[in-house]
């Protein structure tokens, strides 16, 4: 027996009710974890014989590891356990690797046609960072795998998987995914869903803001956007440092409709799941609760509250991360409720990597509607581009990439239609303020514009911005005509790969 296993240190709120007897031999399981000084969401490692593995346990509480944000963790800790499997299956330690054993590990995640579970070389370029924070930490020599050496790095990586769907066609997939639509755009009978209005208004903020999962899903009641732009029909907001990539707190824009929506599932559906939840008591028996007292204003807003045991604590804002945000609980008309804007139909906050359920359910209702049942029979990677095709797929992404390619045309079309600008006047408007590429960079949060182009906007870079949106025949700057947003859209999907349109979906003829 070589195989590893990897057993994950749950949040407090998960560890469930433990035996009386203990766990193991040990009386406080949690109490003894705790005294480790291992996190929630570390990894512990178990090898083949059962027993837990000290040298990775060092690894976890080591700064090196301790550092990393938590989904990073989660992935390097999935990451090592096969190439733990795979180096005890030759009768060596990781310490013992040298660079053939992760040459032949590499070829045979990545290459041999005997391994039904091949990577790509973006997943195998994730990989070989972790191993190379492992060897490192380790002191390892020579290094069996080096990221920052080209020879260990997969030529064939891709930045990012982008994928788009053009403003209709989020319609359709909401429409179908999210609401129970059949494909004439009336509910199906049997639809029925509790949960509606909270799926697509949060579709909907992501759509208008650019917001990634985490730092949309991460919001509390008193951050939705409040400051409505002077002639504008957008509001912004403040995101929070700890749900950013960057850990830079940075201005966010949504939509008033967009907002809209969400305070009205705020005042309906949301209530309704926080009335049940006191009802029956679920709040109460909560291991962790800070109630809010107070949230004070200025450039570092704090939050200051008092938990079950009358412990007064406080704490910036922008520095709760997503974990203490579900702890923070405000006085409700019936009691406290979560400060956490988005609950589960139990009322507790939803965790944001939930989201993804939600989307991959919304993605097979899609499939159900608009493909045939021998269609759907097959998975999504083997099916035909054409197949592909008949059905929307997204995800939480999808909708910061969308809203990014839709910021884009919008803004060349400001730009060239609504102040009728020359091309010599394009040119001073973006010396003084950045041209739309660097605008959308602003609103994405991207610290360079290049990663905007690079992961982003690929399928569109190679086209002049001027060409996006002017008419066939353009000889004078006084004269230029612009096509409708949707018209445009259309052309580029027909035009470029990966950008999903109606037309093509649904079967439309195009001109």
């Amino acid at each position: 027996m070589s195989e590893w296993h990897v057993v994950w240190v749950p949040d407090p709120e998960r560890w469930g009710t433990l035996p009386a007897e203990g766990v193991l031999g040990v009386q406080n399981l949690p109490e003894a974890v705790a005294r480790m000084g291992l996190l929630p969401g570390d990894p512990v490692y178990v090898r083949p014989d059962g027993m837990v593995d000290r040298d990775f346990l060092d690894l976890v509480r080591s700064e090196v590891f301790r550092d990393l944000e938590r989904e990073t963790k989660r992935n390097y800790g999935t990451d090592y356990r096969p190439l733990l499997t795979f180096l005890s299956s030759r009768g060596i330690s990781w310490r013992e690797a040298t660079p053939q054993d992760l040459t032949d590990y590499r070829n045979w995640r990545c290459d041999a046609p005997e391994n039904p579970h091949r990577i790509s070389g973006t997943k195998w370029n994730r990989e070989a960072a972790a191993f190379t924070k492992l060897f490192k930490w380790g002191k390892v020599s020579p290094l069996p795998v080096d990221v920052s050496r080209k020879e260990d790095r997969a030529a064939d990586s891709v930045g990012s998987r982008v994928s788009w769907l053009t403003p209709r066609t989020w319609g359709l997939w909401s429409d179908i995914g999210l609401r129970g639509h059949a494909r004439v755009g009336l509910a199906r009978p049997e639809w029925e869903s509790r949960t509606e209005m909270r799926n697509t208004s949060f579709v909907q903020l992501l759509l208008s803001s650019g917001l990634r999962r985490q730092e949309g899903g991460g919001l509390l009641l008193f951050e939705l956007p409040t400051q409505r732009l002077r002639r504008g029909r957008y509001l912004h907001g403040r995101i929070a440092g700890s749900l950013t990539r960057s850990k830079s707190s940075r201005t966010y824009y949504a939509s008033v409709d967009s907002v809209g929506q969400v305070e009205a599932y705020v005042e309906s559906e949301r209530a309704w799941v926080v009335q049940r939840a006191q009802a029956a008591g679920r709040y109460d028996r909560l291991p962790m609760m800070r109630l809010v007292t107070k949230v004070t204003h200025g450039l570092k807003p704090k939050v200051e509250w008092v938990d079950r045991n009358g412990v007064v604590g406080s704490h910036e804002l922008s520095r709760l991360d997503w974990r203490e945000r579900q702890w923070l609980f405000l006085e409700g008309p019936e009691g406290p409720e979560p400060a956490w804007l988005w609950l589960t139909e139990q009322g507790l906050p939803m965790a944001p990597d939930r989201w993804n359920g939600v989307f991959r359910m919304a993605n097979l209702r899609c499939e159900e509607v608009l493909l045939t049942e021998g269609e759907q029979k097959v998975q999504r990677q083997f099916r035909l581009a054409e197949v592909q095709g008949k059905s929307p797929y997204a995800t939480p992404h999808s909708g910061r990439h969308s809203f990014a390619l839709y910021m884009l045309i919008l803004l060349n079309e400001l730009f060239e239609k609504h102040y009728g600008l020359t091309k010599k006047d394009r040119r001073d408007f973006a010396l003084l303020f950045g041209d739309p590429w660097w605008l959308v960079k602003v609103l994405l949060g991207h610290k360079d514009v290049e990663t905007t182009k690079r992961h982003y906007l690929a399928p569109v870079a190679h086209l002049q911005l001027e060409s996006i949106l002017a008419m066939a025949d353009t000889d004078d700057d006084k004269n230029e005509q612009v096509e409708d947003l949707d018209d445009v859209f259309a052309r580029l999907a027909r035009e470029t790969a990966g950008i999903q349109d109606i037309d093509a979906l649904l079967g439309k003829a195009t001109p």
